[in-house]
């Protein structure tokens, strides 16, 4: 099968990109409003782009009148935000963030989360997140349908016990984040396998460091 993508509509190329570009993490983005509202929305279209300086990417649709999303308007306007990773125990609590709700309501009191103060930034983190990236603003990007946001991180939040700071590695046996599957499918991340594994250890062992 071949597709041209100049053939196809834009809604079209969305279906097949997020469709067949996954699992995708989730970034749970919490700004503040110009009234001091903590705003907390999902976002799939997110990673990791580098770590000197240590940066990542967040691109967020526009809505169908072409106006930005709190999200987006708060971005721009405060050039700050906390980026958190989600797992399997607040995965439900996450996905309700994504709800449509009247932007002086906050989705952490509608999906029943909790606020904590950052360090370097003014939107607060959640507490329930097992990781927490506080970030400012580095470089906006606009296309037709979306802003994307380049965010330098600032300082991480970890659950306790994550992360060995003599080795700097994490360790896995309580981790577990979710991924985007599409629509409203998430996946799991508790098959873990190693390829070109060590001679003396099996491909199936169990991942608890990395």
């Amino acid at each position: 099968m071949e597709i041209d993508f100049d053939a196809i509509t834009e809604y079209q190329r969305y279906k097949l990109m997020a469709s067949l570009i996954v699992p995708r993490p989730i970034a749970l983005i919490t700004t503040l409003s110009e009234t001091g509202v903590v705003n907390a929305a999902p976002f799939s279209m997110f990673n990791m782009l580098g770590e000197d300086p240590p940066i990542v990417m967040v691109s967020i649709n526009r809505l169908e009148d072409g106006g930005l999303k709190d999200t987006a308007v708060n971005i721009a306007r405060d050039r700050e935000f906390v980026v958190h990773l989600t797992d399997e125990a607040m995965a439900e609590k996450m996905h309700r963030c994504g709800d449509r709700l009247p932007s002086d309501v906050s989705e952490l009191a509608h999906a029943g989360l909790d606020a904590a103060p950052s360090h370097r930034v003014a939107p607060p983190r959640i507490v329930q997140a097992p990781v927490a990236f506080e970030c400012t603003l580095f470089e906006t990007m606009e296309t037709a349908s979306r802003q994307i946001f380049i965010g330098q991180v600032r300082w991480l939040h970890a659950r306790d016990g994550l992360i060995d700071t003599e080795t700097w590695r994490v360790r896995l046996q309580d981790y577990f984040p979710v991924g985007r599957f599409g629509a409203s499918f998430y996946v799991r991340t508790r098959d873990r396998y190693a390829i070109d594994a060590e001679k003396n250890a099996p491909a199936s062992t169990a991942i608890d460091e990395i």
